[in-house]
């Protein structure tokens, strides 16, 4: 069936890319979040990634298996761009981090939520702090699932590369999380600004 699709998606049958669409447009789009935190920003590189993905159709070999690769790296390189072109990421995760919620006074689901939205914000911004290319192959390969070989085609790079920068994300990340949030931090003071006798 891949191969059949593979075939019809060169020869730029609009049958072809409605199927890819129904098969991995929700794939694209969590993805797109995953490298923007802006769900507004992973529309627009959803849309600019199927757009590409019918301007580079020819590109596509006949022979192999799953196209999801093939998305998700186009959906990598849109990112990039958008991110390059717009840096709402970090405005979005300080957002987040700084966000006031209020609800019903329901004390257990209120402290429940407000722990699952501070773990979101953490992991959001733990994330948006990583290195871009340890980013990208962190979700390639965690979120969305796929392995070595398939991130790197992905990726266009090699697969070595694919398993250095996914440990060495994994160990960043891991140092970001266990680290306080940036927002809980104690403020550096200059100590010119301490006026003499003020202790």
């Amino acid at each position: 069936m891949e191969s059949s699709l593979r075939a019809r998606v060169r020869a730029g049958d609009p049958g072809a890319f409605a199927e890819l669409f129904d098969h991995y447009a929700r794939s694209v789009y969590n993805h797109a979040f995953r490298l923007t935190a802006d769900w507004a920003a992973a529309e627009d590189v959803m849309a600019a990634t199927y757009l590409q993905a019918w301007r580079s159709r020819e590109r596509v070999s006949e022979e192999g298996g799953s196209l999801r690769p093939w998305l998700l790296g186009i959906a990598t390189n849109e990112a990039r761009n958008h991110t390059r072109s717009n840096r709402r990421y970090r405005r979005v995760a300080a957002a987040l981090l700084a966000a006031d919620v209020t609800l019903p006074d329901h004390a257990d689901e209120v402290a429940g939520r407000l722990d699952d939205s501070r773990r979101i914000a953490a992991a959001i911004d733990a994330l948006t702090r990583l290195r871009r290319p340890e980013r990208e192959v962190l979700t390639l390969c965690l979120w969305e699932g796929l392995d070595y070989e398939s991130a790197a085609e992905a990726l266009g790079v090699p697969v070595g590369t694919v398993r250095s920068r996914l440990s060495r994300a994994r160990a960043r990340l891991r140092t970001l999380v266990d680290a306080p949030p940036r927002a809980s931090r104690p403020p550096v003071v200059d100590a010119s600004l301490v006026r003499e006798g003020s202790q």
